[in-house]
């Protein structure tokens, strides 16, 4: 996806746009192998959805023909946070209820037919080119499947959307520059996604379900509809808990869920094919702005640049927000690395912000908890309190886990005096944390 979008930014300013992709690419949706967590749930945030509609207008419109469900995240999502159930309400906030295979399809369709745009499948990238001096890249060397050597792709610019196991600090090494600054935030993080056959007014009409992992119980879950009738249902265990992956034992891990909605689908809902497990080490960031020194003809983005921990649903969003920057960057003549990556660590900073800070939230993750992360971790826990019954907050926090508003945006006067005067109910407990006496039902909470 990332190097989708970069393909799209720069189709406006370059004569040429090559995209190389190690797969052969499939001519329908389909999982393939060079996206390995393609079989998982995805989300594309509300600003995603957004971006993505800037970049290649009228999609939202084409997915919806198409049988995607447009969800209004306000009023059709069970959101409990902490344990705490967000109240409804309809709202503009829009996601695309779609798989992974389906919409990087449509992306890709939109893509390939953009002038001068050239897809190269089958084709590996294997190295980069430099002048002598290693001041400037000039090109990057390909392997395709047929050919015995590896030949050279010359290009003005490379973008580096290679994903997580991007290879380019390696090769700036052996290029002669420092090794690039890198944060890690180990979290082990294990998901198992299934899919379910969805049935007209089950669950109540949602079409969404959202409970968060808390300190006590390491576990979370999300329900998502999508296209063919279908609901995608992800559980997750953080730090070495990992969820199973038979029936029954779906069903036992889902039952100590702050929220009745998943042993219910699993109970009630025909599966559609089996269950996929994945394993997710460690958020990743790799500082490319604090490097004093960058050759040029070379940018990196998307998850080559920033790994979020994917619970958090952040991955696509950010990568679409950097296409954008990176298309006005072009546009204005001034896509180079120092620039481009300043602008882009600015939009990376608010989500692993939030991903990061939530993640501190538990005792066995690895990471400095100072004053501001215990505040904050805190306050957000008495907001979701008084977003059982303040719309206003609901809305607040929604905008800015959805990546519109900044998380600053919490912080502002207004939405602290609602916090501190909201209400302060008890938070569900689900059936793990009662023992067998069992919990109260989410309608008897508050």
């Amino acid at each position: 996806m990332g190097g989708l979008l970069a393909a799209r930014a720069l189709s406006e300013a370059y004569a040429q746009v090559t995209v190389v992709d190690r797969d052969l690419l499939p001519e329908a949706a389909a999982n393939r192998r060079g996206v390995p967590q393609d079989r998982q749930l995805h989300v594309l945030l509300a600003r995603g959805r957004e971006a993505l509609e800037e970049l290649f207008p009228g999609l939202t419109g084409e997915l919806a023909e198409g049988g995607v469900p447009l969800v209004d995240l306000h009023g059709q999502v069970d959101w409990v946070n902490n344990g705490y159930p967000m109240c409804k309400a309809p709202s503009t906030l829009r996601a695309f209820g779609v798989g992974r295979a389906l919409l990087e399809h449509a992306v890709r369709a939109r893509v390939a037919a953009l002038p001068g745009v050239e897809l190269l499948p089958g084709c590996e990238a294997v190295g980069l080119v430099a002048t002598p001096d290693a001041r400037r890249i000039t090109a990057v060397r390909v392997q395709e499947r047929d050919a015995a050597e590896p030949r050279q792709l010359d290009a003005d610019l490379v973008v580096d959307a290679s994903g997580r196991g991007s290879r380019v600090p390696g090769w700036l090494t052996q290029l002669g520059y420092p090794a690039v600054p890198e944060e890690r935030v180990p979290v082990a993080i294990t998901y198992v996604t299934r899919l379910y056959r969805r049935e007209p007014g089950q669950l109540g009409g949602l079409l969404g379900v959202l409970a968060n992992a808390t300190p006590e119980i390491p576990r979370a879950a999300v329900i998502a509809a999508r296209e063919d009738d279908q609901f995608a249902l992800a559980l997750s265990g953080m730090l070495g808990d990992v969820p199973p992956t038979d029936d029954a034992g779906m069903a036992a891990f889902a039952g100590t869920l702050a929220a009745p909605h998943f042993a219910e689908l699993i109970a009630t809902s025909a599966p559609v094919g089996d269950p996929v497990l994945m394993r997710f080490p460690a958020s990743r960031r790799l500082r490319y702005e604090r490097m004093r020194r960058f050759p040029d003809g070379l940018l990196v983005m998307a998850d080559a640049m920033c790994s979020f921990n994917p619970v958090y649903g952040q991955g696509m969003t950010v990568a679409a927000l950097q296409a954008l920057l990176l298309r006005r960057l072009s546009a204005q003549g001034k896509a180079e690395p120092r620039r481009f990556f300043r602008d882009a660590a600015k939009l990376v900073d608010g989500p692993w912000a939030i991903s990061v800070g939530s993640d501190l939230r538990f005792p066995g993750v690895e990471g400095k908890r100072t004053v501001q992360v215990r505040f904050v971790n805190a306050y957000i826990n008495r907001l979701h309190a008084a977003a059982t019954q303040d719309r206003v907050l609901a809305v607040a926090f929604l905008r800015v886990v959805n990546l519109i508003d900044p998380p600053a945006r919490l912080l502002d006067p207004r939405i602290v005096v609602r916090v501190l005067r909201g209400a302060r109910p008890e938070p569900y407990a689900s059936q793990g944390s009662r023992g067998s006496s069992g919990a109260r039902p989410l309608s008897q909470r508050i």
